[in-house]
């Protein structure tokens, strides 16, 4: 079998990059592992970069239909009586333009949207069920149960994930990070009037909420490490109670789970690939970096890599300039931006990692000044959102810190969109060439 490009991994970001590709008359073939749907939790807060990204692909519509539209996170910090102490907002709709929401959709659902667009095209071919066991000279090894075959092709991309079988190829090594906290995370009923997300906190508790569709909702609840075993043991009424204590609008609903087995573990790391391309490879998603998922940003990394590196990837072939050297303006494009984003979640992390009351305070103070200034909110939500980066400034720090008074006056629209990434820094090789 040959292609242009082989993507090892269907994942949200091996099946978005396989889409671009296609669109553009790319050759493709995609291999995935898993026959049956994951069973841990995959990320499913999509951002509105990624969003803008699902508009140039023709799928804005089918994915605004089938998700649940968050406009608003609502930051409650508790008192230890759990009386409300202090409440905040981050607010998508300080973005100027169409693209100032989040959305939240099950992650298997947009998966298989993503798919039906894909397999439209007769370039595209799905090979389900086969592992990429590694790579020989311009071919990918596969292997579907004892069979064993080879996939030729001019350019190989891995989207598989933490355990990267193209990121070992290329012999690039990332260093993890771990926190001194885990997650469970499980999904139940919600009120169908409770559709903007919520992150509640005391000093040493932490709970979000993200609605799905469906009446649903996704949560996330903080525990220490090694707890879960302990948890596990005692009868599901606590974990209700865990809930019902910080969010009394699950009352009633959380209750609908009945068995430990429907919680999941979910263990936060952090890491960075030192590179994201070597010769004809290039990793993609969590294969190059890994974040916190305080903010939900995994899987929008993925999607806004599979972006760049797939009209990058189309170009060349479209200008017939397949030099390997090319590849590295991926890179140049994605690096800085991926690294700011893992910052900016570390931060967060931290924030609700110390279960101290003075942390407890400084988190409530800083929140609530961010939210006061609607330079640093629209910072904050420019940075969240991926549809730009705007640094904060020492300026910023000592507002945060209440060291200097809030600004009152707002920035115009135009300026705003200033801040937004352009197509020309999204896709700099168009106007600064290719070699």
């Amino acid at each position: 079998m040959k292609a242009d490009v082989f993507i090892g991994g269907g994942g949200i970001g091996g099946l978005t990059l396989a889409l671009k590709l296609v669109q553009r008359g790319v050759n493709v073939v995609l291999a995935e592992r898993m026959v049956v749907k994951a069973p841990t939790y995959k990320g499913e807060l999509l951002q509105p970069k990624s969003m803008q990204i699902f508009d140039s692909l023709g799928l804005y519509e089918q994915i605004c239909n089938r998700s649940n539209e968050i406009k608003v996170l609502d930051m409650l910090e508790l008192s230890s009586s759990l009386q409300v102490k202090d409440q905040s907002f981050m607010d998508y709709s300080v973005l100027p333009g169409k693209y100032n929401a989040a959305y939240m959709m099950h992650h298997e659902e947009l998966k298989t949207v993503i798919l039906k667009a894909a397999c439209a095209f007769d370039n595209f071919h799905y090979l389900k069920g086969v592992a990429c066991k590694g790579y020989g000279d311009g071919t990918a090894l596969l292997q579907k149960g004892t069979e064993k075959f080879e996939v030729e092709a001019q350019f190989f991309f891995g989207a598989e994930g933490r355990s990267s079988v193209t990121r070992k190829a290329m012999e690039v090594e990332v260093k993890q990070t771990t926190y001194n906290h885990h997650f469970l995370t499980v999904t139940f009923p919600r009120a169908e009037d409770f559709t903007d997300g919520k992150i509640i906190s005391t000093y040493n508790r932490f709970l979000g909420l993200f609605p799905l569709p469906d009446d649903q909702v996704r949560s996330v609840y903080l525990i220490p490490p090694g707890d879960y075993k302990a948890l596990k043991e005692k009868p599901i009424s606590h974990f209700h109670k865990l809930y019902t204590d910080l969010a009394p609008v699950v009352d009633g609903y959380v209750q609908q789970l009945l068995d430990w087995k429907k919680i999941q573990l979910m263990i936060p790391v952090m890491y960075h690939a030192d590179s994201y391309v070597k010769d004809n490879k290039a990793i993609i998603g969590d294969a190059s970096h890994a974040v916190h998922p305080m903010a939900g940003e995994g899987m929008n990394m993925a999607i806004q890599d599979a972006d760049v590196l797939g009209e990058l990837t189309a170009d060349m072939f479209e200008r017939q300039q397949t030099d390997l050297t090319n590849l590295k303006w991926y890179e140049k494009v994605r690096y800085k931006r991926a690294d700011h984003v893992i910052q900016l979640s570390h931060l967060a992390a931290l924030a609700y990692s110390f279960p101290f009351k003075p942390v407890s305070y400084l988190r409530q103070r800083t929140f609530e000044r961010m939210e006061e200034d609607p330079i640093l909110h629209f910072k904050q939500m420019l940075n969240v959102s991926g549809l730009g980066m705007w640094k904060e400034n020492v300026r910023d720090r000592f507002i945060q810190g209440g060291i200097m008074p809030v600004r009152i006056k707002d920035l115009a629209k135009d300026t705003k969109e200033l801040r937004y990434y352009t197509p020309e820094e999204d896709y700099p090789w168009k106007t600064e060439g290719l070699i």
